[in-house]
């Protein structure tokens, strides 16, 4: 039957494009599409070879497994060919190979099968002759493939000889290189300081790193290996199942994934492939699926192959980490600490097990590096529970009308202005007291312990208030009343009635506290207590221009410029005025700063205190002009040491710093 002159002109558009990516994932190591989308490809190639086998050619890509080897490697001639391994996708493909296996095996009721993760590296053929590695190769083009024998040899969990003495006098073994995440996210911290380009993920690293021609490069890497297989054997037996080949190689000191399991039936790979992907994302390398191999090797033998994959094999891949979709728009969100952050709006797209129609950018520079315009094509990923994020742009799908996305200069929620201090990458909304955003752990900050003191302020309550919408900033807290708060779920009259006493009690502060629990970005308790110091009221400070916040002590120019920033804005002004209105107050500031014992000290405080809190010891030392750190150093000058008192002790004792204990420290605030 003639075939139609449409699916001819798409399988030929199928094949360029495959070969287009192959080179790009198997020679440049820099795929422009995620496995998913190449996936479909290949499978609608093979569709339609499937149905008009006239289409079949030798070059297809479905008759060899990858790219040709690139020049600057000596090429192998692999003596076994290293095939790849059908897909399965579905549990129902997965019953159909089962059900395929069985019936070729003479319809047996069960099959074992030896089940391992799929590992997302690079395939490798390791040949050792008596024992000792003589050479390394890529997988290549299935049949041809590179020598990295000077580059294998620089991965520490490949062994240079065999140990023991019970192997062939010739053993091909073969396996995946790959980049374990944690030593990938190192590597790509490197990168960014030194200004050199990031790898996209781990597969990609270790690809790159094997194809060095320097090997004192590859060997910078943090590569690892395990085995999977043999191929070319001569002069020995290594087992007669695959799984007592894993043994055996595990034996001689190759690495093998301890999750390799013999299981029985489909049901057995099912409950396999169920349990490995639940554990995915805890691995300390990536996987994309997990390999079933019948476990005889002489049933493999009957069971023979096809062109390009074993019929007793077959990779049941998982929901894909990566996928490919169009961003429809760029929003900005604000969280609760005020961070702006850009996400995209995508048009909806299945990664990772569940449908994703929005992705983190993370923030503006991480935007402006990735170039992410609306209208773009990208590739988003999302492993396990991890935000979806959009990992790369697919440049050659651009549109020409394709729009760019600036930081927004007012704040998405409230309208205050977004601040970007010099040298930080993460912008923020400056209206910290009244941002929408931002309003429930800016009251929850505002009534904790250091700051306002609150008692009995906890965090569900104020997600009882804030959500009922009867406190929008923390003047708010104020104004309730002890009918107000009886009437929220799990509170009390008496509980009520503490709540308005503890509110009461706390409008009588310090400068220095009442700054703190404004919650300004970067003004901790001690730089709060600097800058009360420094200017002594809340007026000479809310007028200070720069210069005067920077020559604060312990305040720089960032810190500065968060103050600044922070009084600038309308919005927390008003705030603060009305907790004014609310009668907050401090005392005002003494005419001359009277020197004590303590001016200029610097304490820690450990154990327990009988006669006074940590917190209260804390405000009572800084009221005296010292400093409480929370570690103990050759700079401290006292340690004040309660009951039970722990290692702090002990640190000031082997450094030789003075020792006080409680009433030693009352004596010299009395001074």
């Amino acid at each position: 039957m003639a075939v139609p002159q449409k699916t001819r002109q798409r399988a030929l558009a199928l094949k360029n494009s495959i070969i287009h990516h192959n080179y790009r994932y198997y020679v440049l190591d820099d795929p422009e599409i995620p496995d998913a989308e190449y996936d479909r490809l290949l499978r609608e190639l093979r569709q339609l070879e499937e149905k008009h086998p006239a289409l079949v050619t030798a070059d297809s890509p479905t008759q060899r497994v990858g790219a040709q080897p690139i020049a600057a490697f000596t090429q192998v001639q692999h003596a076994v060919p290293m095939l790849s391994l059908d897909n399965a996708f579905s549990e129902q493909e997965l019953l159909d190979f089962d059900r395929r296996v069985r019936e070729r095996l003479g319809g047996r009721e069960l099959i074992a099968y030896s089940a391992e993760p799929k590992m997302d590296g690079v395939a490798v053929s390791l040949i050792y002759k008596r024992g000792q590695l003589v050479q390394g190769a890529t997988r290549g083009d299935g049949s041809t493939g590179e020598d990295i024998t000077h580059n294998v040899r620089t991965v520490d969990s490949i062994p240079l000889s065999i140990r023991g003495r019970k192997y062939p006098p010739l053993l091909e073994v073969r396996g995946e290189v790959y980049m374990p995440k944690e030593g990938f996210a190192a590597f790509n911290v490197r990168a960014a300081k030194e200004g050199t380009k990031p790898f996209v993920n781990p597969r990609n690293a270790a690809a790159g790193s094997l194809r060095q021609l320097d090997p004192k490069l590859t060997a910078q890497r943090p590569l690892a290996f395990f085995a999977y297989g043999v191929g070319q054997l001569d002069g020995g037996v290594v087992g007669d199942r695959h799984s007592a080949v894993l043994a055996s190689l595990r034996d001689w000191g190759f690495p093998v994934t301890p999750l390799s399991r013999v299981v029985e039936g489909a049901a057995g790979c099912l409950e396999f492939y169920r349990k490995t992907l639940e554990v995915r994302t805890s691995l300390p390398y990536d996987i994309d699926g997990v390999v079933y191999k019948v476990d005889s090797i002489e049933d493999q033998g009957q069971l023979g192959f096809v062109s390009r994959a074993p019929r007793w094999a077959i990779a049941h891949k998982f929901p894909a980490e990566e996928e490919i979709t169009k961003v429809r728009a760029v929003e900005f969100q604000v969280g609760r600490t005020g961070a702006i952050t850009p996400v995209a709006r995508l048009e909806p797209v299945f990664v990772g097990g569940v449908t994703v129609s929005n992705a983190t950018l993370h923030n503006i520079d991480e935007l402006r590096r990735k170039d992410v315009r609306i209208g773009d094509t990208v590739i988003v990923r999302r492993a396990g529970d991890v935000i979806p994020e959009v990992v790369q742009v697919v440049r050659d799908r651009r549109p020409k009308k394709a729009r760019g996305v600036r930081l927004p200069r007012k704040c998405p929620e409230c309208r205050s202005d977004v601040v970007r201090v010099a040298g930080e990458a993460v912008a923020r909304c400056s209206g910290g007291l009244y941002c929408p955003a931002q309003r429930k752990q800016a009251i929850y900050h505002f009534a904790s312990r250091s700051a306002m003191d609150i008692e009995g302020l906890g965090s569900k309550l104020v997600d009882q208030l804030v959500g009922a919408g009867v406190v929008t900033t923390p003047a708010d807290l104020y104004q309730l009343s002890q009918e107000q708060l009886a009437g929220l779920e799990r509170m009390a009259d008496k509980s009520a009635a503490n709540l308005i006493e503890s509110l009461e009690k706390s409008k009588k502060t310090t400068l220095a506290r009442f700054l703190y629990a404004l919650g300004i970005r970067e003004v901790g308790e001690a730089t709060a207590q600097n800058v009360a110091a420094h200017f002594g009221s809340l007026q000479k400070l809310q007028s200070a221009d720069m210069e005067s916040l920077e020559a604060v002590a312990d305040v720089g120019s960032i810190v500065a410029a968060h103050i600044g920033a922070f009084f600038a804005q309308k919005h927390n002004r008003e705030v603060i005025a009305d907790l004014l209105k609310s009668g907050v107050h401090w005392p005002a500031p003494a005419k001359k700063e009277k020197k004590t014992a303590l001016s200029g000290k610097t304490l820690v405080l450990t154990g327990t205190m009988l006669n006074m809190t940590r917190v209260e010891a804390k405000a009572q030392i800084q009221a005296a002009g010292g400093k409480v750190t929370g570690s103990v150093s050759k700079k401290t000058d006292f340690v004040v040491a309660g009951e039970k008192a722990g290692s702090k002790l002990r640190k000031a004792e082997e450094l030789g710093v003075e020792i006080l204990d409680e009433s030693q420290l009352s004596h010299l605030l009395s001074q």
